[in-house]
Order: C-alpha cells, then structure tokens, then sequence
C-alpha cells in the first residue's frame, strides 16, 4: 500500500489517455499512464485510425477548403438535438489541438482528401479533407517499447504481420495484370522480409497502428511513466472531495496508492465490456449481439466515476457506435470478431440479405446505417447474411477470408463462411427459403448487369462510390452475382465503441448529476459521452474528438493544481520508459 505521487494520472492508454498525457508532460507535469491490459493502445491500435477534424488547416493546402459554420450545418442535420456546448467546443478546438500536438509529439497526420462524409447529399458535408489519417510511422523509433503496442488484428495483415496502406490495396488486385503493381507489391513484400529478420512483425505501420505508435513514442520521448498490466481500483478523494488520486493494483494483486497532485483523466475505453451497463444503451430489439469489436475489459472509468459522484449518460437506444461483424475461432483458440467497415460490402457483386432470403438495406451505406437497418427489421436481419459468388470471394475476399485465397475449406469446416453450388444450395446452408433467396437475386442481377440498384440506390452517391471499386464499370458497387459457387457469412451487430458515458463539460471536466464538476477529474475518448449524441456522420469521428478532448483533458488536468501541490519528477522501479 506504501504511496507514489504524480502530478497527473490517466487511467488508460488508447488516443485520448494518451493525448492527454503527452499534453500534461509536455505543460512540464510528472505523468503516469496506467493501462489494465498488457499492451497500450486499446481500440485505436486495432482502428482504421481515422481522425475527423472539420476546417482543418490541412484542408485548403489539399484543395479542399471547409469552413465552420459548413461543419455547423452538415452536423445539424445529422447529429440529434443536444446541448451543443461541447460539440461546439470540439469544432472550436479540434484544429488547435491537431496543431499543438503536432508541433510538441511525433503526431503526424495527413488529410484524405477522397474520402467523403458519411451522407454527403445533406447541407454542408464535404467530399473530403475533413477526415486526417496518421502518416506511416517506422516503429523502429520505439526501440524494445515496440513490445508494448497492440497489434493490429491479424486479419488485417498479410504474411503474419505485414500491415499495408489504403493506397497499396489496388495493387494487391492488379499485381497480376499491371507490371507497375507487380513491383510494387514486390518492394513492399521484400521490405516487409527484410523488417522480420529484425523484429517479431512488420514495422512499417499504416492506420491507427501507426497512431498508436506515434502516441506511445511522444509520451515515452516526453518522460511519462507508462505502467502495463495494472488496474485502477477506486479514485481517491480529498476532505473537500477533489479526487486526488488512485489505488491500483498490479497483476499480482499488490495494491498501491497513487497520488495525483493535478487531477486524473479516465480514458479507459468506455461502455462496451460492461454488461449490465452496456445493456443500458442499446436496443432491445438487438437480439444476441456480438458485444464489442474494442479489445478490453469491465467499463471501469464509468464504474470509478459514478463511484464519487459523476453522472453517467441517461438511457437511450443511441448509445453505441455501431458495425456488422462476423464471428470465428482463431487457430490460436481465441475470439475472433471481424469488423465489415470498408473492405467488403460497398463492392460489386455482393447482397445482403434477412431472414426471408431478402435485401433489407443499401449495403454500401455506412456501417453503423447499416447496422441501424438491422435493428429496425424486427429482428429478420439479426444476423445478417452477406452474399457473393465465387469471382467476388477470389478479388475482394469476403470478412476474414482474404482475397486471392487459394482455398477456403478451413473456413467452411469451421462454419464461418457457407458455401453452396447453386443459389438454392447456398438458401439451404444459410437456413433461408430458397426460392425467395433466387428470386432476390435474379432481381437485383437484373439490374445489376446494367450497373442499377433499382431497389436501394446502391452507388447513385459519392461514399458509396468511394466505398466501391473504381476499376469496375460503369457502377463501382454493383456487379451480378452469378459465377458459382456461392458463398455467404453471418453478420450480426455489434459496437467500435459506445456514444454513451461519462457525462462532461466542454473542458472534459466530469460532471455530477446537478451539473456541477467533480473537482481534478476529468474524461475523454470513448469514456467520455460523445459529442455525437449516438449520430455517425464521418469517419474518425471517435478519433477526432478523443484527441481533441484528451489534449483538453491534459491541459485542464495539468492546471488543476490541488492545496499540496508541488513539483515532483521520480519515477519508480519496473516502470516502462525511454
């Protein structure tokens, strides 16, 4: 039980706890940053690693100006009324704090500039530039702290640890016909050789690895103390009830008194793992859902929260970030979940279809439109069955099942993926009736073969086109399916994270029921309710406003100087740093 003392302590290490510890050493505070799981990280490491910041300054040098007021109009139509003071706060601040952790971290992003909102047709959305993504990042920077970053999900890489960029995708597709892909794929395949004989996976990291890796370095470089493994029990608190601290526990249940001369912002991934409490916000009509794509534990920052007052969001059926995902076993024996964002569903010569063998959605709307049309078909689409034939299962892959795989039979062994060698076959492996099912998709290659969705629009806009294949012709989401055999894969709902959480202000300060603050405590990234109220209007919008409220969080937290305070600067045995 014997004490330690910091000026600042964060309880979790995914984009916001990190941001806000870089921000509060980089005020010149003594910082530890606690982490439950053995790697940091959380949901950014394994995340596209998309940060939505509107009227960036990185938009108008890509040639694509934005403007607030724009961002103002594109979120009124999309996000539910609210109280708009901390929506307002992350578009007042989102730019300044992309700014100054860049100028004072090893940040670096960079705008996409194709990569359009998410219902671009609506007032004020744009067709890119607001979203940033993280500039590849050579982990060989972290030296032996490489072993602290999670990985990127295996189905997410090639060769057993090999991650590839956005941009390197179409050369995978064309690497048999283009001469100019050929050589590509080949340097990055030598490369990615050449990088094992040094470390355990590939070192070269794209996507919200590379985030993660940036983060962990900028906190590591700026002499925070980084502790894996180890829990945060309960927050202390002072006779005039600022919270001052925190008991942790480590992996063998030593329990240690922390203080935090500042103030302590949770961070630790929010509601998803929490049982009774995740079951708060989301609908009933869900039916058995997948719990969570975020790796993690019980919601702990909520828990420690309400533990000394704070308020938590108040029940709704908008409370998570939703995604279609499938479900295996590894070979490994451990859980698998594969998240159906970007990769498959968008692509042409693919279907959705319910219970009744029937298309219920546009597939190549957002995931968590999606998932929203799931839940609101009476339970008919839970699961959801995700249909193609065996040319689209060869060029794009289908889930787990990557493309150009030579053999699928693990896969169907294990259940995961259904096959069948006529459409009817495939009705009867998936549980549907048959002729509805050869009826839907006798309809939809009708129209499909001219490039047409009669039935849902499929492609008519710019992110569903982005989403698409640009080489397929003349509509880039829509192809027949008809070249057995065919296949199909349940999708059932589940969350990247949840939009309900801790209450806040628009400094990140955590709230009490009567609105007023919990002195020194603060919230930011997923524990924090979102500024969306339950809406997914880009992508990156859990990023940008982590790393917006973290940098705030690290900021307050840094002057929130308690009666006792002092300068401090020990670090302690065992402690991980650079």
């Amino acid at each position: 039980m014997a004490g330690e003392a910091f000026d600042v302590v964060i309880v979790g290490a995914g984009a916001g706890g990190m941001a806000a510890a870089c921000t509060a050493a980089a005020e010149g505070c003594s910082v530890l940053l606690l982490e439950q799981a053995p790697v940091v990280g959380g949901t950014t490491a394994i995340s596209g690693g998309m940060v939505w910041i509107p009227a960036n300054g990185k938009m108008a040098a890509a040639g694509r100006p934005d403007t607030l007021d724009a961002a103002r109009t594109y979120l009124a139509h999309t996000v539910p009324s609210s109280d708009r003071r901390r929506l307002e706060a992350f578009l007042a601040h989102g730019d300044e704090a992309i700014r100054n952790l860049e100028a004072r971290t090893a940040l670096k992003l960079q705008p996409v500039t194709t990569y359009p909102d998410y219902y671009p047709d609506l007032p004020g959305a744009t067709a890119g530039g607001r979203v940033l993504e993280p500039v590849p990042y050579d982990a060989t920077a972290l030296g032996p702290a490489f072993a602290l970053l999670r990985d990127p999900l295996p189905e997410f890489t090639l060769f057993g640890g090999m991650m590839i960029s956005r941009a390197d995708i179409p050369h995978l597709r064309r690497a048999g016909r283009s001469l100019r892909s050929a050589l590509h794929v080949a340097r990055l395949i030598g490369a990615y050789a050449l990088q094992r004989l040094r470390a355990r996976r590939g070192t070269t990291l794209y996507l919200g690895n590379a985030l993660a890796g940036r983060l962990l370095q900028s906190a590591l470089d700026l002499g925070v103390s980084v502790r894996t493994g180890v829990s945060a029990e309960r927050l202390l608190t002072d006779a005039a009830g600022r919270v001052s601290g925190v008991e942790m526990e480590d992996r063998e249940g030593r329990r240690t008194m922390i203080t935090a001369r500042r103030g302590v912002v949770l961070a630790t991934g929010g509601l998803s793992h929490g049982g009774d409490l995740r079951a708060r916000y989301v609908p009933s009509a869900a039916g058995t859902l997948t719990a969570t794509v975020a790796p993690g534990a019980a919601p702990r920052g909520a828990r420690l929260a309400a533990e000394v007052g704070a308020r938590l969001s108040d029940p709704t059926g908008e409370g998570a970030f939703w995604v279609p995902a499938s479900t295996f076993t590894r070979r490994d024996g451990t859980a698998g979940v594969f998240p159906h964002t970007v990769t498959d569903r968008a692509k042409p010569g693919l279907i959705a279809v319910d219970a009744d063998g029937q298309r219920f959605v546009n597939e190549a709307v957002s995931y968590h439109e999606f998932v929203r049309a799931q839940l609101a078909s009476g339970g008919k689409a839970v699961p959801a069955w995700l249909l193609c034939d065996a040319r689209f299962l060869w060029k794009y892959g289908l889930g787990k099942v990557k493309p150009f795989t030579r053999s699928v039979e693990p896969d169907i062994r294990s259940g995961y993926l259904k096959r069948g060698g006529t459409i009817e076959a495939l009705a009867e492996a998936i549980g549907v009736p048959s002729a509805a099912l050869a009826r839907t998709v006798a309809g939809f290659n009708e129209g499909a073969r001219r490039g047409e969705d009669p039935e849902f629009g499929r492609g008519q806009n710019i992110y569903q086109r982005h989403l698409g294949d640009s080489d397929h012709k003349p509509n880039p989401c829509v192809a027949p399916i008809e070249h057995g055999p065919f296949y199909a894969v349940a999708v059932w709902p589940a969350d990247l994270g949840m939009s309900a959480g801790i209450v806040t202000d628009e400094n990140a300060r955590v709230l009490r029921p009567d609105g007023s603050a919990v002195p020194c405590l603060f919230a930011c990234g997923n524990d924090m309710e979102s500024v969306m109220a339950g809406a997914y209007p880009g992508p990156g919008i859990t990023l940008g406003p982590a790393l917006t409220f973290g940098w705030l969080a690290g900021r307050g937290a840094a002057a929130a100087w308690l009666a006792d305070a002092g300068p401090s600067s020990a670090r302690t045995e065992g402690e991980h740093a650079s």
